[in-house]
C-alpha cells in the first residue's frame, strides 16, 4: 500500500445495537462458524446495522452461504421486527430455499420475536442463533456490514435517507452481489423490490 501511496480507512468505534433477548438461550447454535454450504439456499445469514446517524437509515440482511451474494435486504428509519421480514421475504423470492435451510442470526430480539419465529416456520426453516458478545459467530454478516461501512456509508455525507438508500443497493447490487464467488446463482432483485427504494 506505501508503494502505491494507498493509505487504509480505519473503522470508526463499534457501537451496540443488538438488544439481546434472554429467550433465546432455547434456541440452537446450528452453524457452529461454519458459513460453507454445497447448494445455494442451505444456509442464510442475517443480521441488521444501523448505516447513518443522521438521517437515520438501519439496513437488514440476508446472505447466502453458498454464493456470498446478498439474497434479500431491506431498510427502513426504525430498527423494527418488519425491517428483517422484508428482507427475509425479498430472500424467499430471490432465490430456492432448500427444504430444513438453516437461518442464522445474533439474539437480537427482533430475530427471536414471535412475530419473525412465526415466519421462520411458516417458511419450514430451522432458526439458529449465536451467543451473546461473540461477534464471530455471524463472522459473514458482520464482515459484510464492517466493508459497507468502511468503504461508504462512514465516508459520505448523505443529504437525506433517499441518497443513502439508493447508494446502498448499487452497493449491494452492481458491486458486492455482481462479484460474489457465483454471481450467476446471485440475487435476481425484481423490479418491484427496485422501485421501493
Amino acid at each position: 500500500m506505501r508503494e502505491l501511496g494507498l493509505v487504509p480507512c480505519g473503522p470508526r468505534p463499534w457501537r451496540a445495537t443488538t438488544i439481546d433477548d434472554e429467550a433465546a438461550s432455547a434456541m440452537p447454535g446450528l452453524l457452529a462458524c461454519d458459513f460453507t454450504a454445497d447448494t445455494p439456499g442451505r444456509k442464510l445469514v442475517s443480521d441488521i446495522t444501523t448505516l447513518t446517524p443522521e438521517p437515520g437509515c438501519f439496513l437488514a440482511t440476508v446472505i447466502d452461504c453458498h454464493t456470498k451474494a446478498v439474497v434479500g435486504w431491506a431498510m427502513a428509519d426504525r430498527m423494527k421486527t418488519s425491517l428483517i421480514s422484508n428482507a427475509l421475504d425479498m430472500a424467499a423470492r430471490n432465490i430456492n430455499l432448500a427444504e430444513g435451510y438453516v437461518f442464522y442470526s445474533d439474539r437480537d430480539c427482533h430475530y427471536t420475536s414471535l412475530e419473525f419465529r412465526c415466519q421462520l416456520r411458516s417458511l419450514g426453516i430451522r432458526a439458529s442463533v449465536g451467543r451473546t458478545g461473540v461477534c464471530w459467530d455471524n463472522a459473514m454478516a458482520e464482515s459484510f456490514f464492517g466493508a459497507l461501512k468502511n468503504e461508504l456509508a462512514h465516508r459520505t455525507t448523505f443529504p437525506a435517507r433517499a441518497h443513502a438508500h439508493r447508494a446502498i443497493v448499487r452497493c449491494i447490487e452492481m458491486f458486492h452481489n455482481r462479484n460474489a464467488s457465483t454471481p450467476d446463482s446471485a440475487t435476481r432483485l425484481s423490479q418491484k423490490s427496485h422501485a421501493e427504494y
